[in-house]
This record gives structure tokens, C-alpha cells and sequence, in this order.
């Protein structure tokens, strides 16, 4: 069996980290897997570092170049995104092999291109079960198997977020927020000023670290100081290896407007930092139960959940226990990759019949 894993995205996001954790445990369940990624971008610096074969493409019709006249024989390619997934099916009648595609957006798929490439698709996976339902609606696929991302578990550099803490200043009696989210519109970063906002009316012991960068940088920033949150909200732009920074966090805060899963919710509850988030997409079913759950915009409902995280309230420390629990007991790196092994047996066998 050898699968070859096709990831061309430029940024280091939920997908390129799953990506990453999907080639670490097939190699470590003796799977040869390879990957195809865009030359001198996150994940192909991440996964040559570990020593991972990967065929680098400079863009678009690179990937598709190679992919078309693929020298190797493959079990099946394995698409991890949406441009991926094109260019994998792009190429099927000349490398005919295939395509298991991992879907991780929760909007709408439209348009008859869009059908027909998912009736070339030999195997559509969703992280979430309001992914799968999103495609059993849209009439594209019926019955998205749910393999949910996960979390590894890591050793945190505390030496390194020690020095950052005191290039911050952040005082012992000096909460923090944390946000991990693109400065994209569906992640919605004008609700999180809002939010914090509205939470400086209760109390001002806190600062907010939003990990990100995106499109709506420069839009954010004039925002900030619309609202004067400047001492209080720092936008920290994209910092490798993020989860070292969930071992300060006393609360984070994930309020998308659409969000297939949100894996940066799963560092929370893996570091056992209290999550407060809306219920866009995927993130219902992933914090109900493990952390305080709002409707899409509800800004003063979001800021009243930062408030009982911060003063420790019952319910929501045994929120954070329950979230725990669920990492360490019902999702895995091992468990994810098994459930894809199985996919991939049953492809190289539709593929030899």
C-alpha cells in the first residue's frame, strides 16, 4: 500500500496540521504515504523536516503536471483541501487512480462542475457530521463517512512562552484570551472585537492574543482603535507551532460564522483551557457539553461565557473536564488513521477487481 497525499494550500491552518498528523500515523502503522506540496510553504517545510518524501510544486499547473503523469504506482490519492481535490480529479483519466477526498467547509457545494467532480470521487470523508449533512442536502454525495480530526498530544515549550510573557508584560493577575482564527470573514473577526468590548463593561483584568492573519487585517486594526481596545487586544499575526501559547490561555474564544469543525478547538480542550464559541457548522456538536455554546453574532452571550470562564465558574470547569476527557478518551491520531486505512484497502481493491 502507498498512498500519496495531496495538500497545495499556502497557509499553515487546521488542514495542513491534519495533513501533517495523517502522515505521521500511517508512517507509524507501516503505511508508505508520500506528499504533494506547494515548494517552500508550511507543510512542505514541516513534513521534509520529518523526513516525509514530498514532491514539491511551485502553483497550480505544476501540481497538476505532476499529478497528470504521476511515475510512481499509487494505492490512491488522497486529496486533504478543495484545490487538491481539483487537481486530483483534473488529472484522473490520465493518472487513474483513486480519489478519496477529505472534505473540512461546512457551505454549500453548487454548480454542475462541482457535481461532476464529486461523481468522479471514489470517496468523500467529512470531519463533521454537519459537514456530511451539508453534502447529503446538497445532493452531491449521499453519506459522508464522519472521520473527525484530532489532536496530538505534545510537550509544550514553556521556556519559549515564558520569554514571550515577559516581552508582553502579562502580569500574574493578567488574564488571557486567546483566538486562533484567520482575519477571514467566516471566521468573523469584528464579532471577537465586539465581544471584547462588551466584556470590558464587566471587567478590564485581561488581555486578548489573537493568533491570525488574513485578508481583513488592516480592517481589524482600524477597528481596535474604533473601539479603543488597543491595550487590551494584540493581533499576533502567524506564530509556528501555536499550541506552546495554549499554556497561558485562561479562555478561548472560536466565534465563526461558518466553521466545518474548528480544530484549534481541540488544542483548548487538549491544554484544558476553557472553550466559548458560537454553533456555527461543526463546532455544535464538537462543544456541546464541553464549553459554553452561542448563537452566530451573539456578541453580549459570547462576552457573558468569557466571564464565567474567567471567574472559574462550576459549570464551566466541569465543561473543561468533560472536553478533556473527550481528547483523551473518544478521538486519536490512531483511531483516525485506522478508519482511513480501511478506506484506502477498499479503494486498492476496487482498483485490482
Amino acid at each position: 500500500m502507498k498512498i500519496l497525499q495531496v495538500n497545495t494550500e499556502r497557509t499553515w491552518r487546521g488542514g495542513e496540521r491534519q495533513t501533517l498528523l495523517t502522515l505521521k500515523g500511517l508512517r507509524s502503522q507501516g503505511v508508505d504515504c508520500q506528499l504533494l506540496a506547494l515548494k517552500d510553504y508550511p507543510l512542505h517545510k514541516q513534513a521534509e523536516k520529518l523526513g516525509f518524501k514530498v514532491f514539491p510544486v511551485s502553483g497550480w499547473l505544476d501540481a497538476v503536471m505532476k499529478l497528470a503523469f504521476l511515475r510512481e504506482e499509487y494505492t490512491c490519492i488522497h486529496a486533504q483541501a478543495g484545490k487538491a481535490h481539483t487537481q486530483a480529479i483534473l488529472t484522473k483519466f490520465l493518472h487513474g487512480l483513486p480519489v478519496l477526498y477529505t472534505r473540512r467547509v461546512a457551505f454549500k457545494p453548487k454548480g454542475v462542475l462541482t457535481k461532476f467532480k464529486y461523481s468522479l470521487t471514489d470517496k468523500v470523508v467529512s470531519i463533521s457530521e454537519a459537514i456530511s449533512s451539508v453534502l447529503n442536502n446538497s445532493g452531491m454525495v449521499s453519506g459522508s463517512m464522519v472521520i473527525s480530526s484530532v489532536v496530538e498530544k505534545k510537550e509544550l515549550d514553556h521556556k519559549r512562552v515564558a520569554e514571550f510573557k515577559g516581552t508582553f508584560v502579562v502580569g500574574n493577575n493578567i488574564k488571557v484570551i486567546g483566538i486562533v482564527a484567520a482575519l477571514e470573514g467566516y471566521k468573523d473577526p469584528i464579532i471577537s472585537l465586539k465581544v471584547i468590548k462588551e466584556l470590558r463593561k464587566k471587567r478590564a483584568d485581561f488581555i486578548v492574543l489573537h493568533f491570525g492573519k488574513g485578508e481583513l487585517f488592516e480592517q481589524v486594526t482600524e477597528k481596535i482603535k474604533e473601539l479603543e481596545l488597543e491595550s487590551c487586544y494584540i493581533q499576533m499575526g502567524h506564530y509556528d507551532d501555536v499550541e506552546n501559547f495554549f499554556s497561558i490561555m485562561d479562555v478561548f474564544l472560536m466565534n465563526s460564522k461558518e466553521e466545518g469543525l474548528g480544530s484549534s478547538v481541540l488544542d483548548a480542550f487538549q491544554n484544558e483551557v476553557p472553550v466559548v464559541s458560537t454553533n456555527a457548522g461543526g463546532l455544535k456538536e464538537l462543544v456541546t457539553g464541553r464549553g459554553c455554546l452561542c448563537e452566530v453574532g451573539d456578541f453580549k452571550g459570547l462576552a457573558y461565557g468569557l466571564d464565567q470562564a474567567l471567574n472559574k465558574s462550576s459549570r464551566s470547569v466541569a465543561m473543561k473536564v468533560a472536553a478533556k476527557q473527550y481528547c483523551d478518551t473518544e478521538i486519536s491520531i490512531e483511531s483516525m488513521v485506522n478508519q482511513y486505512i480501511e478506506i484506502y484497502k477498499e479503494l486498492g481493491d476496487e482498483k485490482t477487481a
